[in-house]
């Protein structure tokens, strides 16, 4: 190091306090809970994202020096936690971790109090949850181009299934059909469990299936994976290719979770909510049960995760109107 890089760098450690306490004259010093948050879960306990949230509550909570409690507000897919945090106070006392169905709400849904759009400071995308088209062990196809060819053949005669109307099963199940050109009868159950167990007794073809439901089951030879939703191989699954490799490239349909505070929020209550998750993705405990999740962490910056759901929403919105999913 040069004379004067060691210079420079003591003249910056020796000026910290001062621009430290600078900032905070001006407003900038780090925000700071006054009270515990309230982290709402839009599902019923025991589900992906409530089990997410639980993950990260406590290393929040410590991050910060209050504790984060979880509060289920499930119903209307989502959207009545939702409407909950967009009349809450933007003071940071209050946020949401929603899941893909925060970006597809706003073209099914109607009638609603607030607007998807507007309503939300985005924090942190926190975690991406990918997905394994799996067929049953039966059917004469080892590779999705098998596949595809196997099942044009039978068009009009085949059924897959989902866990549930608009999940993100369901829709990355629709924009594979829809790439593909296949005509699939759609079966949704009230869970991922239920339609993997129908796919072992062959009453229905495939699924897109989470890692932590369809990984074991791919290991024991009980149903055949073809293919992962993500961009990029995962690690659990390295020799399935993705959706992309196979003949449709650009094609990526993950469920995730993400955090959000209503409209308003002050950017340093945001940046420090989003240091606090960064903080809990990092615990050794929060990584090693995500893990068995299937989930892959990520945590990104506000703005980042800002201009994702901007981008996801036009896009499920268009995967919705093509597909011509409607909800009763």
């Amino acid at each position: 190091m040069t004379t004067l890089t060691r210079r420079s760098l003591a003249a910056g450690l020796l000026a910290s306090p001062f621009l430290t306490r600078a900032a905070a004259a001006q407003g900038g010093a780090a925000w700071q809970p006054t009270r515990p948050i309230r982290l709402l879960a839009p599902y019923p306990p025991g589900g992906g994202v409530d089990t997410t949230s639980r993950l990260l509550a406590t290393p929040m909570g410590t991050f910060l020096g209050q504790p984060v409690v979880v509060e289920n507000r499930a119903g209307a897919g989502g959207s009545i936690a939702a409407a909950e945090l967009a009349r809450s106070a933007p003071d940071g006392h209050t946020i949401m971790i929603d899941a893909l169905a925060h970006t597809v709400n706003p073209s099914l849904l109607r009638s609603l109090s607030f607007d998807y759009a507007t309503a939300f400071t985005p924090i942190s995308q926190v975690v991406v949850l990918p997905q394994i088209l799996v067929v049953n062990r039966d059917v004469p196809a080892n590779t999705l181009g098998e596949f595809v060819t196997w099942a044009k053949g039978r068009q009009g005669t085949l059924s897959y299934g989902s866990s549930g109307n608009a999940t993100a099963a369901h829709l990355a199940a629709a924009l594979f059909l829809n790439r593909a050109g296949l005509d699939i009868q759609h079966v949704p159950y009230r869970g991922g469990t239920p339609a993997l167990q129908d796919l072992l007794g062959g009453a229905i073809t495939f699924v897109f299936g989470t890692v932590s439901s369809s990984l074991q089951l791919a290991r024991d030879g009980r149903i055949k994976p073809l293919a992962v939703s993500t961009a990029s191989r995962i690690a659990s699954l390295p020799d399935v290719p993705t959706v992309a490799e196979q003949g449709f490239p650009g094609y990526e349909l993950n469920e995730w979770n993400g955090l959000y505070a209503p409209a308003g929020l002050p950017p340093a209550a945001t940046q420090r909510l989003y240091e606090a998750a960064k903080h809990a993705l990092a615990d050794a405990t929060v990584k090693a049960r995500l893990d068995t999740l299937g989930a892959l962490p990520l945590g990104s910056p506000p703005a980042e995760f800002a201009r994702y759901v901007a981008e996801q929403r036009e896009k499920m919105g268009q995967l919705v109107r093509d597909a011509k999913i409607e909800v009763g």
